[in-house]
């Protein structure tokens, strides 16, 4: 499927892509989503039907909006699917949109800061060339610094923490803002 509002379907840096979600994809990433629950904002398990669900009433009807709230895609190597992401909650008057990523657990505890570099460099090319947005970032629980120190690597500025912002295992931690800018690189 194609975006309608993206020219650009597919994004690469040697053998890495980012190309529209796939629905073939669905289970591997309900898979992932459910070992990693602690990072995300995510409250129960996923299930089959539940992604399923998901991806024929939500995800089908995201490539046919001219604006739509998040656009979704599979993280490629070659052609078989190691994570997902996107930008999700777009705001189409301010012209920015937070950045979501996750990647296949085994890759996450051995190339962690690799594939998320990688995925940056795919994702500010989708954002700011492709839909012309001014400002990306991410909402990040204060669980991973291996993140933060890649974010920081790829010139991400650490905007906010908001100081115990979520409740989790019985305590409340903080939440890290880091945000990139629209600049002359992307036009």
């Amino acid at each position: 499927m194609k975006y309608k509002c993206l020219v650009t379907q597919e994004y690469a840096i040697g053998e890495y892509r980012l190309v529209p979600i796939r629905f073939e994809d669905r289970f591997e990433i309900m898979k992932w989503r459910n070992e990693q629950m602690y990072h995300l904002r995510q409250s129960e398990i996923l299930t089959i039907e539940s992604q399923d669900r998901y991806f024929l009433s939500v995800v089908t009807n995201l490539f046919s909006e001219r604006q739509p709230n998040q656009v979704l895609f599979s993280y490629l190597k070659g052609n078989k699917c190691i994570g997902y992401g996107g930008l999700v909650h777009i705001n189409w008057i301010n012209r920015n949109a937070e950045i979501s990523f996750i990647m296949d657990t085994l890759e996450e505890n051995v190339h962690f800061e690799f594939h998320w570099k990688t995925y940056l460099k795919l994702i500010e090319e989708v954002a700011f060339l492709g839909l012309d947005l001014h400002k990306i970032f991410t909402f990040a629980f204060d669980l991973r610094p291996r993140l933060y120190r890649a974010l920081e690597e790829m010139s991400y500025e650490r905007e906010a923490r908001l100081k115990e912002h979520c409740f989790f295992e019985s305590k409340y931690i903080d939440v890290v803002i880091h945000c990139k800018v629209k600049n002359d690189l992307y036009g």
